[in-house]
């Protein structure tokens, strides 16, 4: 039996949600070793003068516990 660690990052993006949540996971690329799957928790943005300015995704990513 495998145990999983999870952690949320958050990611952004001036270009969409989705682009937000590839950001979440390349940075946590960076430093997680062996991404397993993730879960997008939320999507969120900032708006100004009626406009998005920046989409936001909470990413909950699953990585095996290294032991």
């Amino acid at each position: 039996m495998t145990a999983v660690k999870i952690i949320k990052v958050l990611g952004t993006s001036e270009e969409s949600w989705e682009a937000a949540a590839e950001e979440a996971i390349e940075r946590a690329n960076q430093s997680v070793e062996g991404i397993r799957g993730i879960e997008i928790e939320d999507w969120t943005a900032s708006v100004e003068d009626g406009q998005i300015t920046e989409y936001k995704a909470t990413v909950e990513i699953a990585f095996p516990v290294q032991g």
